[in-house]
């Protein structure tokens, strides 16, 4: 997997300071996207254990309130084996921080068996996600006063147990 960036004190995407990785790889390829230079699955640099460390302590600080993961896509088959491990890792090193992650795929549609993009990994990396922030982005729906999420037909979900418990800022 690769991974375009790595936002240290990102206070855009989830609430409070928040460490933030842009995985690389999209098909959706949303018109309008902020971030189309990830859609490509090579772009950025190779994710390491060096990135995989350097993110983990990043986390450190009592000041952050949580792990934001996004893209490209988390959600494409290619990149669900790395991304599970590290959420695996972020949830075993700071239980109490949350964790949020951005896909453009539907939880009820393309995350479920037969989905999409299910993967025999699927379920573990959505168990371990306390807000999922679903749908892909419509340009012709892009509201700027909506909360962490970029056009009206985008969720933001509260999941429990890798299940969508409860829908946030409607």
């Amino acid at each position: 997997m690769y991974y375009g960036n790595i936002k240290e004190c990102d206070i855009a995407d989830g609430p409070g300071v928040r460490v933030t990785l842009f995985v690389s790889g999209c098909r959706n390829h949303c018109k309008g996207c902020f971030n189309s230079e990830t859609w490509d699955f090579s772009y950025g640099q190779p994710y390491t254990e060096e990135a995989e460390e350097r993110l983990l302590a990043l986390l450190g600080p009592d000041y952050i309130q949580g792990f934001t993961l996004l893209g490209g896509e988390p959600f494409e088959p290619e990149n669900q084996r790395v991304c599970v491990t590290l959420l695996r890792k972020v949830r075993e090193a700071y239980p109490k921080k949350d964790i949020w992650c951005y896909s453009g795929y539907l939880i009820d549609r393309d995350m479920v068996p037969g989905g999409k993009v299910y993967t025999e990994v699927t379920e573990e990396m959505l168990s371990y996600i306390d807000v999922l922030v679903d749908g892909r982005f419509v340009e012709e729906e892009k509201d700027l006063t909506l909360v962490f999420r970029g056009s009206r037909n985008q969720r933001v979900l509260r999941l429990e147990n890798g299940k969508a418990a409860e829908r946030l800022y409607c």
